[in-house]
């Protein structure tokens, strides 16, 4: 069978299961008419199972998250990526950078076009020429200025948007946002009552209407020509709607994500799916579906968890959470991030921290300068749904206050998402040790810009050569664990891991290389107190040579006792990487 053949069989099986009704065989000639042929495809850098290991990390960061000079923010970006990051960062996502009306660019007015302040396609191409890049799909909804929904106000584009009677049932809706859910819509045929998960610029797409699948199939097909090799599927698990449902992660939701993976799969073989859903931990499991939907989900309790962990010195919850994960699937991955351009997500953390340590945590948050975003649940209360706050001010002391081991405590929360099983996202502002932004904040008006700084280019070189700067002695000694880590074959995606059970003043983890030739135990303090450590609690090998890969000491007794200082990672291994 060949490829184009296997793409038809499995066209055939998603539409008769999403739209029974419909001509599934004219359905599927329309697809592959709008998806086009493979060979259309640049090559771009290609990827690959083999090419996930312990080399890669990812960075996250907007278009213009540096500005000015003589450069286009893009190629500012490039800049970065190829100088202070010294190369050392393979994978680059790129926050939506298409013309958008509010939310920072989840809300789309045009698919296929780049932004004219931020530079052009060539720009992105050239990014994609020397590093794997990950684009957003924002899939769930548009911009209510878009095209689309203008020609749908004007009585064109019939069934493009949900529509929905203020009489239905939407008592079971899982929301993100305490906005009304439905947006009164004047159009030529009268007054509508559109969907809008997120807010009333954001217009939910009608997935049931296999015209709307199409055009979301050919902006996948464009993407991949232009250099595309991962796909972010932004707010995917809202993406179907049914009334009298909680309207989230519905079975034709996860048919359409392994619709969408043999499509990439068929134009560019490689292309790596990320399913973006920010939801309790096992509702976010379930988009591994089975080795046949995203290839990697992220990780999205290890924020809230890492961070209530370090501000209170107890790792209880992060040992019990990481004992409950499964090992994810062969040629799939975690992706493992501590701050994005979103707030830390408290979602995540529900049923793994109780009500008052979530309390505790959001009051200790607003101490350190942070702002709050709320959602409405089913019942009509509000919740904390993210806290709004730079990463490097979240840490700068514990529940007692701040201290001055702000530095320590934040190399140790990024030194743990290096370790943990998975591929480490970092955040270009914790890169950077960006601290909040209030004036951004009151320039938008959005709580979330406290954490999406624009570093003006001058501005931030001449911090990176100060060598007391916080940027400089961040960015440097986060390049230099990165480096480290690269180099460990235990560090692989999928390697072996195993929750040690240390006093709570420890998080520690045991990974073992594929081959089993490397063990790392992965030590970290998470209080501000120096703590004994006894080696033989590791069970460390005699016959082999152990020795602490950050800081290069080397165990001569396995018997010892050591000191480990506040907030110090230790990567204790019988192999020099």
């Amino acid at each position: 069978m060949t490829s184009r053949d296997l793409i038809q069989s499995q066209l055939q099986t998603h539409l008769a299961f999403l739209y029974p009704a419909e001509d599934h065989a004219g359905l599927v000639g329309q697809i592959m008419d709008a998806i086009g042929e493979p060979e259309a495809l640049e090559p771009h850098l290609e990827l690959n199972d083999e090419s996930l290991n312990e080399v890669d990390c990812l960075l996250i960061t907007y278009g213009d998250s540096i500005v000015g000079g003589e450069q286009r923010p893009l190629q500012n970006l490039k800049w970065f990526l190829d100088g202070p990051c010294r190369q050392q960062i393979p994978c680059v996502h790129i926050l939506p950078f298409y013309p958008f009306s509010s939310d920072d660019g989840f809300s789309v007015i045009d698919y296929v076009a780049v932004r004219d302040d931020l530079g052009t396609w060539d720009d992105v191409e050239e990014i994609a020429e020397g590093y794997t890049l990950m684009v957003d799909l924002v899939i769930n909804h548009i911009s209510s200025q878009s095209r689309w929904f203008y020609e749908f106000c004007h009585g064109q584009r019939p069934g493009y948007f949900i529509e929905a009677s203020i009489d239905d049932d939407l008592s079971q809706v899982v929301r993100p946002r305490v906005t009304p859910l439905l947006r009164p819509t004047d159009t030529t045929l009268g007054m509508k009552h559109v969907w809008c998960t997120f807010s009333h610029d954001q217009i939910d797409v009608n997935f049931a209407n296999p015209e709307v699948l199409i055009e979301y199939l050919k902006i996948i097909a464009y993407y991949l020509q232009r250099g595309a090799r991962i796909l972010r599927l932004d707010a995917i698990g809202f993406l179907w709607k049914r009334t009298g449902t909680p309207c989230i992660h519905l079975p034709e939701t996860h048919e359409l994500v392994r619709l969408f993976r043999n499509v990439c799969d068929y134009l560019a073989p490689g292309t790596q799916l990320i399913t973006e859903t920010n939801v309790p931990n096992q509702e976010n499991l379930t988009y591994f579906g089975n080795r046949n939907e995203a290839h990697a989900i992220y990780n999205f309790s290890l924020p809230p968890l890492l961070v209530h962990a370090l501000i209170t010195g107890e790792s209880r919850h992060l040992k019990q959470w990481m004992m409950s994960m499964p090992p994810s699937p062969e040629g799939c991955f975690y992706l493992n991030f501590t701050a994005s351009h979103d707030g830390i997500g408290m979602r995540p953390a529900e049923g793994l921290l109780s009500n008052q340590e979530q309390l505790e945590m959001v009051e200790t948050m607003r101490k350190f300068g942070g702002l709050l975003s709320s959602r409405q649940t089913p019942d009509g209360t509000e919740r904390v749904y993210e806290i709004n706050i730079a990463l490097f001010d979240a840490l700068k002391g514990t529940v007692a206050g701040a201290d001055e081991f702000q530095h320590q405590r934040f190399l140790c929360s990024q030194t743990v998402m290096m370790g943990v099983e998975g591929i480490p996202a970092f955040y270009i502002h914790s890169l950077l040790a960006t601290p909040n932004d209030y004036a951004g904040v009151r320039t938008t008006g959005r709580n979330r810009s406290i954490n999406r700084h624009r570093w003006d280019i001058d501005e931030l070189k001449s911090v990176l050569d100060d060598a007391d700067s916080d940027q400089s002695q961040v960015l440097n000694e986060m390049l230099r664990r990165m480096g480290i880590r690269s180099r460990q074959a235990a560090f692989h995606p999928n390697a072996t891991q195993f929750t040690l059970q240390l006093s709570e003043e420890y998080f520690a983890f045991w990974r073992q290389s594929r081959d089993r030739s490397q063990s790392i135990f992965a030590i970290h303090n998470l209080t501000n107190k120096p703590q004994p450590l006894r080696l033989s609690d590791l069970n460390l090998i005699s016959i082999d040579r152990w020795w602490d890969l950050l800081s290069d000491q080397v165990f001569e007794d396995l018997s010892a006792e050591i000191e480990v200082l506040p907030y110090q990672c230790l990567w204790v291994s019988n192999q020099d990487g």
